[in-house]
């Protein structure tokens, strides 16, 4: 396989000063499944940039870096996958809650026929707060009674691969994350997830789900009422297109 790991990448100097980006380089540089790592900058105000092309694409050979404009995470993701040199399209949230390692779990699925395999995290959640806890079981009976993504337990975890070819059929029908913006402050775009997802399930992708290892890490780039909310407004513009016949398949 030859895989592109893709790493979003926002303001993200305190995770990349804990060393995320040495795991993520040691754990691929002599995995042959792993292609090329991806960094995709979204605008970031800090020092990230200037430590990733001092110390990291030197020291990491297969690390690449794509500067975007701020945009959010999802267009992080899609720039990512647009670019991937690699037959397998795969992404990890920089701060790791989900351990590198997990990867093999993916990739196994892969190799089974798995176009579409995402990383499911528990329902415990270790370490999480108890309202984000209730608020995403909410989120979930939302999910599936709006736009029916039943059978699918856990649409966000920041740990998904994909076939590069399906990848691109699916981010060519995006409505909701389809035209370029410019994001105000963070942006998760958790949506783009559910989006992803459900375009997966309208073009007949095998989608995979597999259980992986998870824990909470706090970050100031998630503020889950605000990032709530969006996601709410853009499940609603999900059902929106769908009802108004805009997904073409």
């Amino acid at each position: 396989m030859k895989i592109s790991l893709i790493i979003p990448c926002y303001n993200e100097q305190s995770n990349i000063q804990k060393g995320v980006l040495d795991k993520i380089g040691n754990y691929t540089q002599n995995n042959p499944s792993f292609f090329e790592v991806v960094i995709v900058d979204d605008g970031s105000s800090d020092d990230s940039k200037k430590i990733i092309k001092t110390k990291y694409l030197k020291n990491f050979p297969k690390f690449r870096l794509i500067e975007n404009n701020h945009q959010g995470k999802a267009f992080a993701v899609i720039t990512g996958i647009e670019k991937a040199k690699g037959e397998y399209a795969m992404f990890s949230d920089i701060d790791l809650a989900t351990p590198i390692e997990e990867a093999e779990k993916l990739i196994l699925e892969a190799k089974k026929g798995g176009q579409v395999v995402i990383g499911s995290r528990s329902s415990y959640r270790q370490g999480a707060p108890i309202l984000r806890k209730i608020m995403a079981k909410g989120f979930i009976i939302v999910r599936n009674i709006v736009i029916g993504l039943h059978g699918i337990r856990d649409t966000q975890c920041g740990f998904k691969l994909f076939e590069k070819k399906a990848a691109l059929r699916i981010i060519n029908k995006l409505k909701v994350f389809h035209d370029k913006r410019v994001a105000e402050g963070s942006s998760v775009s958790a949506g783009f997830d559910l989006e992803f997802i459900f375009l997966a399930k309208r073009l007949g992708f095998k989608i995979k789900e597999v259980p992986v290892a998870w824990r909470h890490v706090e970050t100031k780039n998630v503020n889950f009422i605000n990032d709530s909310m969006e996601t709410l407004k853009d499940i609603i513009k999900i059902k929106y297109y769908y009802l108004t016949g805009k997904y073409e398949v």
